[in-house]
């Protein structure tokens, strides 16, 4: 297991800032049945960073006190942790949005079914209809926006220099360069594979 350094202390740091940021300033719906919540593009950054995993936590408390669900701040943020840590064990860049949808759209949807209708027979209902809408936000931020970030996250020479090798492999390996000729290839300086 590697070393939590002061580098990823400060990853964490800035991205619990924006995450907070984000939702609270933002003005679209960020709690409730109807959400959209943008922040959430940022918890597929758990499978290229590690370190990104406690700043999102810490950065959805923040953001979830703001919410006029008060379980919101303990379930909505163990959701997000959840989803991170999911997110970082994915082998696929394609999946790593998947867990969050999954994660938010159980986790909160009940939440919110829970405020509005109790433990009644109208919760599974409620359920049904919260988990579907909370979960096609998650889509949208997730899947459009976090794929983005996943695309563009190590092309910035900055972020590729931070990205632990290990996880670079996991991008690699998805784009095609898996196969034994990709493996002999050799680096020029600027960059392009030669042969």
């Amino acid at each position: 297991m590697r070393k939590f350094t002061t580098r990823d202390l400060t990853l964490a740091a800035v991205l619990a800032a924006v995450y907070a940021a984000l939702t609270i300033t933002l003005p679209v719906p960020q709690y409730g049945a109807v959400q959209i919540r943008f922040a959430e593009a940022l918890t597929v950054l758990p499978f290229l960073f590690p370190a990104a995993t406690p700043g999102l936590f810490v950065g959805c408390i923040i953001a979830n006190l703001f919410s006029p669900f008060v379980l919101d701040v303990v379930f909505g943020s163990m959701a997000t942790l959840l989803a991170c840590l999911w997110t970082s064990r994915m082998t696929s860049r394609w999946l790593a949005p998947l867990p969050p949808v999954l994660c938010n759209a159980v986790i909160v949807g009940a939440e919110i079914a829970w405020a509005e209708a109790g433990i009644t027979p109208a919760f599974w209902t409620a359920f049904g209809f919260n988990a579907v809408t909370v979960g096609l936000g998650e889509l949208i931020a997730c899947y459009a926006l976090g794929s983005l970030l996943l695309s563009a996250m190590p092309q910035v020479p900055y972020f590729r220099g931070v990205i632990p090798a290990e996880r670079l492999e996991r991008l690699s390996s998805v784009r095609g360069g898996s196969g034994p000729e990709d493996r002999t290839r050799k680096r020029s300086p600027v960059g392009r594979a030669v042969r």
